[in-house]
């Protein structure tokens, strides 16, 4: 069996966790900075132990589950400690910090830069489920400066979580998420602080919300300690793609304003498309093997 150490046994980090346990092949072993996270995965039962960071020496593969603003410095803090076959591998959802931050360490070519696009709105241990990244896509950035051999196991190992891959640039797949992810979350946040200042009452919140709000509003779950790094780490982005939703947003205020129904409609219509492609994504990914 091979030894896996997980950094970060939240639900990225417990859900790879469950999945490679279930195998049978890898013993896992885990560190968290909260130490009630570390004995609640043991009692989860998807953790065999906790051990210190000095344990990444002894380990076939070191996976970085952690907030995207500390994965920079603890991705050279493990290069520093890894035995040269290990193979170390990120979670996080923005890439060009942490490939930066790596570029020129002497064991760069030991790290796969990686981002599975999937999760919930859910946080910690607990939150952790089996088959996250069935049939979801796992982007890899900079794939050619990671040792071909190690890229190769690390692609292996996700597919057999039944994973599709992608190669992407890194500043590319930054740019990307900002618009299609990051940007449904601070709509979310958003939407929710807008509700909760106009709608005092919390009752009337919970009898006239349809299925449209709490739809919308889901993401708003999500955990602030997480997302705060990640809108802060790819701000360039972020802040242009706020720049001309907020635009957008100005253009059909003043549409309402100025009672043009034929424009509202058009513009709706043509916003309909995204849920065609949407669906033909889905389709086309459930009709994958």
């Amino acid at each position: 069996m091979e030894n896996v150490l997980i950094i970060g046994l939240g639900l990225m980090g417990g859900s790879i966790a469950k999945d490679l346990k279930n195998t049978g092949n890898y013993r896992i072993l885990g560190i968290d900075h909260d130490k009630s996270h570390e004995q609640e995965a043991l009692k989860l039962g998807w953790l065999d132990e906790i051990v210190s960071i000095e344990k990444v020496s002894k380990a076939a593969w070191v996976i970085l589950a952690v907030p995207v603003n500390h994965l920079p410095t603890l991705a050279v803090e493990v290069l520093n400690r890894v035995a040269d076959n290990t193979i170390v591998f990120d979670m996080g959802s923005i890439k060009h910090p942490l490939c930066k931050a790596i570029a020129h360490h002497p064991k760069r070519t030991q790290l796969v830069a990686v981002h599975p696009i999937a999760g919930t709105e859910y946080s910690g241990p607990t939150a952790a489920i089996a088959n996250l990244f069935k049939r979801k896509l796992t982007i890899i950035c900079e794939p050619h400066l990671t040792c071909p051999q190690k890229l190769e196991k690390t692609i292996q190992l996700w597919k057999s979580l039944g994973a599709r891959i992608q190669l992407m640039d890194s500043v590319e797949h930054d740019k990307h998420l900002a618009y299609v992810s990051h940007l449904s979350h601070i709509s979310s946040f958003m939407l929710g602080k807008t509700v909760l200042e106009i709608e005092h009452d919390e009752r009337q919140i919970f009898n006239l919300a349809g299925s449209g709000f709490e739809s919308t509003v889901r993401l708003a779950k999500s955990a602030p300690p997480t997302w705060a790094p990640i809108f802060l780490q790819n701000h360039q982005h972020i802040l242009q793609s706020l720049d001309e939703y907020i635009d957008n947003l100005q253009q059909f205020r003043n549409l309402i304003q100025q009672q043009d129904e034929q424009q509202l409609t058009a513009i709706m219509h043509q916003c309909n498309h995204v849920g065609e492609i949407l669906a033909g994504i889905a389709l086309k990914n459930h009709q994958e093997p």
